[in-house]
């Protein structure tokens, strides 16, 4: 079930898969869901839920698996992938994709007012807390505390000084 707020404004370009197993997509008000972003109900029957003032850019691609939680004003740069699963592999005598899939981590939730820079992946279980900001290139599989910064400061990555 897709379901997009009328004050949000989703790009004729992005490709947004409805699931068969019953997930939840939901576009928050006022967000904006960039060209070329994909969302894909695969890997577990979690929802997608994107709060209200959210600007998602071109190029993100969003695996729904265990559940994928964003807040309210986030900005996400071009080119992140969410992926809040992952393959089981344990057992040597099957092929990995006839395993299925480990237990959740708990998805991924993204608290209000978070930076996310461009060309980064959330795995399963990574959680941001609110006011946080992730640098350009991170991976991200556990806790950012609030008000932090992962992976670097920006604005030096950027040539500005404090």
């Amino acid at each position: 079930m897709i379901e997009i707020h009328p004050e949000a404004r989703v790009s004729h370009l992005a490709d947004i898969e409805d699931s068969v197993r019953g997930s939840k997509i939901v576009v928050g008000r006022r967000s904006v869901i960039d060209s070329f972003v994909k969302v894909k109900p695969a890997g577990g029957s979690g929802d997608l839920i994107i709060g209200a003032d959210t600007v998602i850019n071109s190029g993100c691609v969003f695996y729904t698996g265990n559940g994928v939680c964003i807040g309210d004003n986030v900005a996400i740069a071009a080119n992140c992938t969410f992926a809040p699963t992952n393959h089981e592999f344990r057992d040597r005598s099957k092929l990995i994709r006839s395993q299925g899939f480990r237990p959740t981590k708990g998805g991924i939730v993204i608290e209000d007012d978070v930076w996310i820079g461009a060309n980064c992946v959330f795995l399963d279980g990574a959680m941001l807390r609110k006011g946080c900001v992730i640098a350009a290139g991170s991976v991200v599989r556990g806790e950012v505390e609030g008000y932090s910064i992962q992976g670097g400061n920006p604005l030096k990555l950027l040539g500005w000084r404090e």
